[in-house]
């Protein structure tokens, strides 16, 4: 198979042509050695952070309960998410299921943050992780609002 790279100069290394993100000779697209796959854009960030913090914050609450609870809570926060996706919403998606769930388990890891910070945590800590769900949950408003015409 022929390396897209070795294309002549005027040959585009991909059918839609020069400049599109699977042409390796523009700079500056993805697919050009030294540039990033995808740019990280805020919101996926913020919500990247939130789980973080949900994944964390949950469980140390849970734990004075029951250590299998927070067990139990720790591995639907990580889980759920991880199976269950929209197709078109992730690159790899093991379960198909409608975009209104997706926007459903980001919302309830949004609800474990905080919930877990005010409980396990003092308010100095809680309070800046409320403030970042507060900054996910506006920075998600388009993708939510994209997702649940999304059908698996």
């Amino acid at each position: 198979m022929a390396d897209p790279r070795s294309a002549a100069p005027d040959t585009p290394a991909d059918p839609a042509g020069p400049g599109t993100p699977a042409d390796p000779g523009t700079p500056g697209t993805p697919g050009t050695p030294g540039t990033p796959a995808d740019p990280v854009r805020l919101p996926d960030a913020l919500r990247f952070l939130t789980e973080l913090v949900a994944w964390v914050a949950a469980p140390w609450a849970l734990a004075g309960v029951s250590p299998w609870l927070a067990a139990a809570a720790l591995l639907l926060l990580i889980g759920l998410p991880t199976v269950l996706a929209t197709p078109g919403d992730k690159k790899q998606v093991i379960v198909p299921v409608p975009g209104y769930v997706t926007v459903g388990l980001v919302l309830l890891q949004l609800v474990a943050a905080v919930a877990g910070a005010w409980a396990a945590w003092p308010v100095r800590a809680a309070v800046p992780v409320t403030l970042l769900a507060v900054a996910c949950l506006v920075t998600e408003q388009p993708r939510w609002r994209r997702l649940p015409a999304a059908r698996p």
